[in-house]
């Protein structure tokens, strides 16, 4: 077999009695790297240690992957100006840490033969917050209820990574300030 050192250097074609020596001598691991190549590969390692360190690496690519979700929000044609006001800020929140928003009209009795009053809703919250998002599928009639999604302008990730610096400057901020008021009590 072709075995690779500690360090990385090639030890060379040795043969297995010789190269379990060797691991017991370096008081390492015989790892068979790479099995279909002729001779198969094999490296002196601490597996337990290499085990670990893939693991947090694994942790680390997991805690800066991002998962798409999407928000509801559901609205009513005659909303109240406050509560449509209200409805806008958590879907401009939604928009701005980079989810998906879906926003649902619910059409009751009567309601049901007017749908343009829901559409009109729909353009006019899309519009307020076009500077955020934009209109991913297009408002259209479910039954009794309209459905649009909006879509970020900015990635996942992007607003993690925004929300993360905002968050140390305000610790570094609120570290700060203490200090800061100490000499002036005095």
């Amino acid at each position: 077999m072709r075995l690779v050192g500690p360090s990385g250097e090639q030890v060379g074609i040795v043969p297995l009695a010789k190269a379990l020596e060797l691991a017991q001598e370096y008081d390492l691991d015989l790892v068979e790297v790479a099995a279909n190549a002729r001779p198969p590969v094999c490296k002196l390692m601490d597996y337990g240690k290499f085990k670990y360190e893939s693991a947090m690496k694994a942790r680390e690519a997991r805690k800066n992957q991002a998962h798409t979700v999407i928000k509801e929000m559901k609205l009513r044609p005659k909303i109240d100006p406050h509560d449509y006001d209200t409805k806008k800020g958590h879907v401009v929140r939604f928009l701005k840490q980079g989810d998906k928003v879906k926003i649902t009209i619910m059409f009751r009795g009567r309601e049901q033969s007017r749908p343009e009053l829901g559409y009109r809703l729909l353009q006019r919250l899309a519009e307020d917050v076009q500077d955020l998002g934009f209109i991913e599928s297009n408002p259209k009639q479910d039954g009794r209820n309209m459905i649009m999604v909006l879509g970020p302008h900015k990635k996942k990730t992007e607003a993690m990574a925004e929300a993360r610096e905002a968050q140390a400057a305000r610790k570094a901020e609120r570290q700060g300030q203490p200090a800061q008021a100490d000499p002036s009590a005095q």
